[in-house]
């Protein structure tokens, strides 16, 4: 099982501006209406083809996440992750909507 992170975790992690990728796992028409601040879009369809090439060192912290809770993307993306050798990914298993709920800002484009 892959680790949590919680929001206020993962704001903090932003606002001391950690070295991290930060995933949005969801399809590109919902990164493009709306993402976290600093977040790439890898699809956790893609993410066993496109991670080797867009973060290929290993080593590197992963935040991954998706809509919310119930959705499965950022589970299934940490899980490939894992499986393809990275040592350092983390899940915020709670989304995209719990960050807008907490009224946190987010990016479009």
């Amino acid at each position: 099982m892959t680790d949590r992170i919680s929001r206020d975790q993962l704001k903090a992690k932003l606002d001391r501006a950690d070295v991290f990728v930060l995933v949005d796992t969801l399809p590109d028409t919902h990164y493009r209406k709306s993402h976290l601040p600093g977040a790439i879009n890898i699809r956790s369809d893609d993410i066993v083809s496109e991670a080797p090439i867009r973060i290929p060192d290993r080593d590197t912290e992963i935040v991954v996440y998706c809509g919310n809770g119930p959705c499965m993307r950022s589970s299934l993306a940490a899980d490939r992750l894992l499986q393809l050798g990275y040592r350092k990914v983390r899940d915020y298993h709670e989304g995209k909507a719990d960050w807008i709920e907490a009224r946190l800002p987010v990016e479009a484009g």
